[in-house]
């Protein structure tokens, strides 16, 4: 299985009176995703299902991303919530029949968990705003013997 993790683009700071799970993107947010997915889409890399944390900054960066890769399938899962376990969004990922390439749209720290437990590394690894990584995971039954394949982030992008 071909994983796409994403990480939401900047959000709006924190405000009094409002929930943390409203923060919407900024321009500079909207713009670093579709960056980084106009860069997947010209490695031909298209998911065919996007499961995202349902906080709103997250959901905006999957829609910015479906759009961008032409993946209309999008799903909201609280197996993608800042404080779910890796292992949560794993077993779901390996629950859907038929799909091969998926991408998780989510938040730190819980996306660097993720990646460390596809990898089953011993290393922390931290994932920028916007940034996409490319997991090839093994079989769907028991550990996902992952292999990391790249790493992207808006930086790096915008230099070239």
């Amino acid at each position: 299985m071909e994983i796409y993790i994403l990480r939401h683009g900047e959000a709006e700071d924190q405000q009094v009176g409002r929930s943390d799970e409203e923060r919407k993107l900024t321009l500079k947010g909207k713009r670093d995703t579709r960056a980084v997915a106009k860069a997947a889409l010209r490695a031909r890399e298209t998911p065919q299902i996007i499961f995202t944390s349902p906080l709103r900054r997250a959901q905006e960066t999957a829609a910015i991303a479906a759009g961008v890769l032409g993946c209309l399938r999008v799903k909201e899962t609280v197996a993608l919530r800042p404080d779910a376990l890796p292992e949560e969004i794993w077993k779901e990922l390996c629950a859907q029949p038929g799909v091969e390439v998926v991408m998780v749209v989510g938040h730190e720290p819980h996306l660097g968990l993720l990646v460390q437990y596809l990898l089953e590394a011993t290393f922390r690894v931290k994932v920028r705003k916007a940034a996409m990584i490319k997991i090839t995971a093994g079989g769907r039954q028991g550990s996902p013997r992952g292999q990391l394949e790249w790493m992207l982030a808006p930086r790096l992008i915008r230099r070239g």
